[in-house]
């Protein structure tokens, strides 16, 4: 499958369909001894509207210009099965051997390709929702692990722990958001399933067929509750788009479209795809089907661009120069894969799309992971990934935990620097935060290997560098001040003034001079609001008074202030004046720290 483990590593492969073999792709898989959740019930008989030898298609035409390609698939022996007609792509299914032979003759449709070498499962017309593991509560406390500090995340976690305004999407087999480190940032509102390349929101069927989706998410923003373990933004939201389908846990080409069209219409503002676009390990133009793929996923990946989302993705983990390919002997991985000549026109999707930010993987210690693809000008940044017994210590379903390597387990870490810098530039476009992500990364000199080639400043195993979380969130020097937060809402009316409280203990003497105030407040029209900082002793310290033809939403900031002249311990207090009538909002969190 598509994210199964590199055999070098010490984490068990999972199962792959009869007469398949699991690819060297995006991502680690199960910890021994941990069984992955378990997968959906099979259909007990054909659903309604299934026939065997069912295949799906995608079909290109102009975008918003799809009632010819539809009627072309009906006249075709064929099924709408689902549409984004946005972009252009039509997903259909046939069993007729013929059947994309005629549609490419056909006046207005521009692509048309198979999307697997296997047939469409039955489930596909009614889908079984995946387990709700029973959860099992932990001992565990949180502690500094070796890829946080690596990157500075737990540096960075004293300044911003991210801002619950930004999403994250994790586009993976799923997420288990009952888990106790996963649930105080779950989003179930965003989540879905994209299996199929349908959406199902069902309540539910976002959940993990595997494991391989809870790990990331525990990554990106496992919640800083004192247990388990912290996420690189444990302040953000995450949210699931299951895009793996259950039983052979692969991600075929429609899946991701309805992936990313969600993505973009959900407002994510980043999403993590830790794996590739099944059956083709590589797709070529000069294949028709692998052409239509390209297109396909290229137009969803900038629709979702064009709405504010930057998508994150895993190199792969076949030690592969991903510039210089020559052969492919992983593909087709739904069915029987043989050995074919590629050239560099044959691209990894989604990892090689344009726009996307490609993530290698380092071991602990910042060299190159063994296993992690590599490739000059086709590596963006790089971050942790684990190398053999050294993995990534993170959740997995039933509230459990566990370590897994791979690029995988990279891609998530720069997933949440990139949440993180989006929390603190709330203007930032993607590509604001692909640049931002590329300048602030901690350059890695190649080692003596002659596959890297390039500078200290930008080669072909680290691209620009190891990615910075400190960097990320405005810091310079490790903070050594105590931390204070209040995550109670308190609601903003018209025409009125709200204060919020933090008590403060066992902080000795007066305050800094550069005491940081993180603010995190929701409103429809922020040119009403005076933010203030009222300190134990009465002193009021002006934070902000937004300019009165400020019409943007929201304040997501960490100010600065000399309270120097305050003592420390007692009663603090965010102030927040509306002056206005006709927008109210919210205090969602706010902290301190000294």
């Amino acid at each position: 499958m598509a994210l199964a483990a590199p055999a070098t590593l010490a984490t068990a492969a999972a199962a792959a369909p009869t007469g398949t073999t699991p690819a060297l792709a995006a991502g680690a898989d199960r910890v021994p001894g941990t069984p992955a959740a378990a997968p959906a019930a099979p259909v007990a008989r054909a659903a309604a509207g299934w026939a065997a030898g069912t295949r799906s298609y995608l079909v290109i035409s102009a975008p918003a210009d799809t009632a010819a390609a539809k009627a072309a698939v009906t006249a075709n022996g064929g099924t709408v099965f689902a549409s984004y007609d946005a972009i252009g792509v039509v997903v259909a299914h046939s069993t007729s051997a013929s059947f994309a032979t005629a549609l490419r003759g056909v006046a207005g449709v521009q692509k048309v390709g198979a999307t697997r070498t296997s047939d469409v499962p039955a489930d596909a017309y009614a889908p079984a929702l995946p387990a709700n593991p029973a959860q099992a509560a932990t001992t565990l406390t949180e502690s500094n692990r070796w890829d946080m500090t690596q990157i500075k995340a737990d540096q960075a976690w004293a300044v911003s722990t991210g801002s619950p305004s930004v999403k994250v999407g994790v586009l993976d087999t799923g997420v288990d958001d009952q888990h106790q480190d996963l649930a105080p940032n779950f989003d179930a509102a965003d989540s879905a399933s994209c299996a199929y390349g349908k959406a199902d929101t069902r309540a539910g069927a976002w959940r993990d067929v595997d494991t391989h989706g809870t790990h990331v998410a525990g990554t990106i923003a496992a919640a800083k509750n004192g247990k388990g373990v912290v996420g690189v933004a444990p302040g953000v939201k995450i949210a699931s788009v299951r895009i793996a389908e259950p039983s052979s846990t692969l991600f075929y080409a429609e899946n991701t479209v309805c992936g990313f069209v969600w993505a973009g219409d959900h407002g994510f503002k980043v999403t993590n795809n830790s794996y590739y676009t099944d059956p083709w390990q590589f797709n070529c133009p000069d294949n028709l089907d692998q052409a239509a793929i390209i297109e396909g996923v290229k137009r969803a990946q900038e629709y979702a661009e064009g709405k504010g989302s930057l998508q994150v993705a895993a190199a792969g983990n076949s030690n592969y120069d991903l510039a210089n390919k020559t052969t492919d002997s992983e593909s087709p991985n739904d069915s029987t894969p043989v050995t074919r000549t590629i050239t560099n026109a044959c691209i990894d999707i989604p990892t090689e799309l344009p726009g996307v930010v490609t993530v290698a993987a380092t071991g602990s210690g910042s060299g190159k992971a063994s296993y992690s693809n590599f490739g000059r000008g086709v590596i963006d940044v790089a971050a942790p990934g684990g190398d053999g017994a050294t993995g990534v210590y993170s959740t997995l379903p039933g509230g459990k935990y566990g370590s897994k390597s791979g690029t995988s387990m990279a891609s998530p870490h720069v997933t949440g620097v990139a949440a993180l810098i989006a929390g603190a530039n709330p203007t930032f476009t993607p590509a604001d935060i692909r640049a931002k992500l590329a300048a602030q990364a901690n350059d890695l000199a190649c080692p003596s290997d002659s596959r890297c080639t390039g500078t200290t400043a930008n080669n072909g195993f680290f691209g620009e560098g190891q990615v910075d979380a400190l960097k990320a969130v405005g810091g310079s020097i490790p903070p050594t001040g105590k931390y204070f937060e209040n995550l109670t809402d308190v609601a903003i009316t018209d025409n009125a003034t709200v204060e919020s409280p933090i008590a403060v203990t066992g902080v000795t003497g007066n305050a800094s001079a550069t005491l940081k105030v993180g603010v995190d407040i929701k409103h429809t029209y922020r040119g009403d609001l005076v933010i203030s900082l009222v300190a134990p002793d009465g002193a009021v310290y002006l934070l902000e008074d937004f300019a009165n033809g400020d019409s943007a939403d929201d304040v997501a900031k960490t100010y600065t202030v000399n309270a120097s002249a305050s003592a420390a311990n007692g009663t603090w207090k965010l102030r927040v004046k509306d002056g206005a009538s006709g927008d109210v909002g919210t205090v969602d969190a706010w902290n301190l720290t000294f």
